[in-house]
Order: C-alpha cells, then sequence, then structure tokens
C-alpha cells in the first residue's frame, strides 16, 4: 500500500487531479454566483401575475407571490411544524407599513388572478396594489366605475409624465446653468476684491467689471425668478388629477396622478405586452436616477461615477506604472536601493484598502486639496473646492492602491522580451530609449495590459477607500456635464459598489431592496468584464502582432 502510494506521489498524477479538482470547484463557484445573480437581476424586470387570496377568516390579501419556505420547527404554533408558508409583496407601504407578508398555505381558501386589479409604480411609497374606482379633478368626479376609471387614467399618466419632464428639464437644465453663473458672478467679484489692496473696492478700482458682473446677475436672477414661477404652475397642473383606488381591505385611497409613475394590469397583459414592458424597465434602470433612498428607480449616476473612476484611475495608474518599471528594469543599477524600492512596492500591495484611504483623505484630500482651495480657490471659502472628497482624490487613492500590480506585471513582461532583440536593436545603430520604444515595449505590451486588466478589476470593486475620498449616497451633480470644463474631478459621485453596499445594509427595508441590490450587481458585473474584454481583446491583438512576445 505504502509503494503504491509513493509510486502515485512519485508520478505527480495526484497534484494533477488535485489541482484540476480545484480548479473546476472555483469555476462552478464563479459561474454559480454569475447564474445566482443573474437570474434574480434579470427576473426584478418580469412583470408578475398579481394574485388576490381569500384567507380563513374571511380577509383578503393582494399581491405578487416573491417566494415560499418550509415553517421551522421553532415557529410559534400559528405555523404547525410540516407546513409551508409563502411570501407576498403586498406593497401599500404607505398603508400598512411593510412590503412584503408571510401566509400560511393552509389558512388560504381561494386564489385568483382578477384582471381588475391594478400596479401602480409610485414615485414615493413604492408599489401599490388595488382596485380603480374613480378619477377626480380638484375634487369634482369625471370617470367612476372600474373600466371607465380605467381608460381615463392611462393618458392622465402620460400627461404627467410629460409634466415631469418639463419639471426635470428646469431644474436640472435652466435654472442649473442660471445658478451656475450667478455663482460664478459672484466668485468672480470676490477674487478681484481680494486681489485689491485693503480698503478698496471693486466699483471703485474697476467700475465697468463691476457694473458687467452684477448685471450678469441681475439677468441671470430675472430669468431665475421666471422658471421658479414656470415651475409652480407646473407643479398645480401635476396635482390637478386624483385617482381613488381600493386596496384588499375594501379602504378607499386618493392618490395624485403625478405621483404615479406607471399602471398595469398585469393579470390582463399578454407576452408581449410583458415583454415590451421588461425592455422598458431594463432600459430605465440604465438611464434613469433612483429614488426612494436607491431601493428604487435606475443607476445613471452610479454608472457614469463608476466608470468615470475606473478612467481616471486608468490614466494614472498606466503611465506611472509603466515609467517605474522601465526605470527599475531598464535604467536602475541592480543594488540595496533597488531591492528596497521593490520590496516597498511589494508591501504596498499588501496594504488593506481601508488603510490607503485614510491616507488618501488625509494627504490628498486635507493637505494637497487644502493648499490647493488656499492658494487657487480662497474665494470659495470655507466652503472647500478640492479641499473635501471628489473624484481625483477617489481615483488618485484606487491608483495608489493598484499601482504596485501594474509596475510588477510591467517588470515580468520586460524581463520576458528576449535579450537577443535589445542586442540587435543596438547593434543596428538605435539608442536605448529607441530600442525600448520601438522593441521592447510593443512586445511586452501584452504583459502590461494584464497588469492593467488586474487593476481594472480591483479598481472597480474597491469600496472602502471611496467612502472616505468622495463616494456619496446621492450625488446631485453628475462629474461629467454640458458646463465647462465638461469634466469635473473635483465633484463627489456615486459609485456601484457603494450602491450595494448603501442599499444592503444601510436601507431601513432590505427585503423590498433586495432586488436592486441583484441588479446593480449584476450591472458591476457587466461593466468589469467588458472593461477586461475590451483590453484581453487588445492584449490578444498585440500577442498576434508580435509573435515574438513569451508573455
Amino acid at each position: 500500500m505504502k509503494t503504491w502510494f509513493r509510486k502515485i506521489l512519485a508520478s505527480g498524477d495526484l497534484f494533477i487531479w488535485a489541482s484540476g479538482a480545484g480548479l473546476s470547484i472555483a469555476l462552478l463557484m464563479v459561474i454559480g454566483l454569475v447564474v445566482l445573480v443573474g437570474i434574480n437581476g434579470l427576473g426584478f424586470f418580469w412583470t408578475s401575475n398579481v394574485w388576490e387570496l381569500t384567507l380563513d377568516d374571511g380577509t383578503h390579501v393582494i399581491g405578487e407571490l416573491t417566494g415560499s419556505e418550509q415553517i421551522p420547527k421553532s415557529v410559534t404554533p400559528e405555523y404547525p411544524q410540516g407546513k409551508t408558508r409563502i411570501q407576498v409583496k403586498t406593497g401599500n407601504r404607505d398603508l400598512y407599513g411593510q412590503d412584503f407578508r408571510w401566509i400560511d398555505e393552509t389558512r388560504i381558501v381561494t386564489r385568483t388572478t382578477p384582471s381588475d386589479i391594478v400596479l401602480l409604480e409610485r414615485r414615493e411609497w413604492g408599489n401599490m396594489y388595488a382596485r380603480i374606482q374613480a378619477i377626480h379633478s380638484q375634487s369634482f368626479p369625471i370617470a367612476s366605475g372600474g373600466d371607465a376609471a380605467w381608460h381615463a387614467l392611462l393618458p392622465l399618466i402620460d400627461n404627467a409624465t410629460m409634466l415631469h419632464t418639463k419639471i426635470r428639464h428646469i431644474e436640472h437644465g435652466e435654472i442649473s446653468d442660471l445658478s451656475n453663473t450667478i455663482t460664478q458672478a459672484r466668485l468672480k467679484i470676490k477674487k478681484l476684491e481680494f486681489s485689491l489692496p485693503q480698503g478698496q473696492r471693486l466699483q471703485d478700482t474697476n467700475p465697468e467689471r463691476y457694473t458687467q458682473l452684477y448685471t450678469t446677475i441681475h439677468d441671470a436672477e430675472l430669468q431665475h425668478n421666471k422658471h421658479i414661477s414656470s415651475l409652480e404652475k407646473l407643479y398645480v397642473d401635476l396635482n390637478t388629477y386624483t385617482a381613488i383606488f381600493i386596496d384588499s381591505s375594501g379602504l378607499e385611497t386618493p392618490l395624485s396622478i403625478g405621483n404615479i409613475i406607471r399602471a398595469l394590469r398585469p393579470n390582463s397583459m399578454n407576452f408581449s405586452e410583458k415583454l415590451w414592458h421588461y425592455i422598458v424597465k431594463v432600459w430605465e434602470v440604465l438611464t434613469t436616477e433612483p429614488r426612494e433612498a436607491n431601493t428604487e428607480g435606475g443607476l445613471f449616476p452610479a454608472i457614469i461615477g463608476t466608470v468615470m473612476m475606473v478612467l481616471v484611475t486608468s490614466i494614472i495608474v498606466v503611465p506611472v506604472g509603466v515609467i517605474t518599471a522601465l526605470y527599475l528594469s531598464e535604467y536602475a543599477r541592480q543594488g540595496v536601493i533597488v531591492k528596497i524600492v521593490r520590496i516597498a512596492i511589494n508591501n504596498l500591495a499588501g496594504i488593506p484598502s481601508i488603510v490607503i484611504g485614510i491616507f488618501g483623505l488625509g494627504f490628498f484630500i486635507y493637505a494637497v486639496g487644502g493648499t490647493i482651495d488656499t492658494f487657487f480657490f480662497a474665494e470659495t471659502l470655507p466652503n472647500p473646492t478640492f479641499g473635501t472628497g471628489g473624484l481625483l482624490w477617489a481615483s488618485l487613492t484606487l491608483a495608489l492602491l493598484t499601482v504596485p500590480v501594474a509596475i510588477v506585471s510591467t517588470e515580468e513582461g520586460l524581463s520576458s522580451v528576449p535579450r537577443d532583440y535589445r542586442e540587435a536593436s543596438l547593434g543596428l545603430g538605435a539608442t536605448k530609449f529607441e530600442t525600448i520604444w520601438h522593441v521592447v515595449l510593443p512586445i511586452a505590451m501584452p504583459g502590461i495590459l494584464t497588469g492593467f486588466i488586474l487593476a481594472i478589476a480591483r479598481a472597480t470593486g474597491e469600496v472602502a477607500p471611496l467612502m472616505l475620498t468622495g463616494v456619496v449616497k446621492l450625488a446631485p451633480e453628475l462629474p461629467v456635464d454640458t458646463i465647462f470644463p465638461f469634466v469635473h474631478l473635483e465633484r463627489k459621485f456615486m459609485h456601484l459598489g457603494f450602491h450595494i453596499y448603501d442599499v444592503g445594509f444601510q436601507s431601513p427595508n432590505v427585503e423590498a431592496a433586495m432586488p436592486m441590490i441583484y441588479v446593480t450587481t449584476l450591472v458591476l458585473l457587466i461593466i468589469v468584464v467588458t472593461l477586461n474584454l475590451l483590453a484581453i481583446a487588445l492584449r490578444q491583438r498585440l500577442r498576434r502582432k508580435y509573435a515574438g512576445s513569451t508573455v
């Protein structure tokens, strides 16, 4: 037996099978995770039937069936052992304080899917499940009865959506631009006054410039007030119509149509209608802003923030990592100092990310950002411009976290280039720089891109440093807009990773937020995979072009 076991160890087959088994298990775990996230994330957009359950005590429950489980042994006698209970998404959180309800299956007398039940997607308080009774305009009925009120409701919702679009355009367009114009003009006045000797005033030393700036402010304020008046009228129009709904308990609930995003009758929808609604929901998640404490709505600001952060981090990491690796590998004399530098780089790669985040907060934000504000943005103080968290400082912090990976992989790529290539280039009269630029770097590029891929993957998924250096729960402005200089590195931003943490651990209603967690995770995975696939495709192209690379 011992001899047989020794022969197996000596042959190495045991280690080959063990490595294969470990790789298979790892792949299965990754695939299982992706499938789990995909099913739960993509299933969130599908419109399920709405059930009306009649219980043994005569009460009715309306909602979507979202799950079931065996009743555990330790539960109260209300749920006997061996039975199952189902989870129903009842919505109507503003009425009952909860979105979900567990019901013992033994208590259910009948299950039906009435075609007149309405699913309302609201701007506040989540979904509502009820039957429509009437439509009122300023307390005067304009439609009564289920079908009549339903047909009157749909065009009113479309009109309310159009009004919301106008309101958003005014608030985030004209008013935002005017506010920025007023702010910039006031800052220019303050900056000019700072440059004057003490005791002098701008209107005395430069009256033309003073008049020009205050005229700009006055005109912008007049336009601002006009837009405010327009907004007040639009909000009045938005709240003109009210729909009366009856829930499962018979309670009449008035609801402003301006608070309704969409109204559906899921039980009367066919497959094509549900598919179209599915596509619309996917598009909304990708292009709209979040609402209801990030548990509903879209992910557009978080997607933009994540992509911008990765791009800025990559712009910083790649040149710094390549230049450092080139110096250590091609120019530096190998000695004690270079060994110490390499040890420092390896140690930097092992520092916990939260420690890097604290360093970014103390050095980049307070030291560097505070100094920049003192010398270049004194007119904005005490409100900081760069002396607070922002996209630039978060990207620099993540660059510090990921640059060791880029340095090490670039050095490995450079060392894999055959020495004969360098000698042949130098022998033909090329300088060392020309040899590195035209021969070494192109062949080592696949290895450099390998480090770039690893850096992207880590930078995209990191959250702890971002919590200290610029990420926020809800960003009022995007880091990219139409206002010069178009890319605003000083602004705070949203991030998909932090969005997952916020919704999963800070939400007051975790069960209702669970679908959004899966959706956000799926979008984050898609972004990471897309960026990595682009880098991998470029690497493969370079490998084919420079077949001499052994990377």
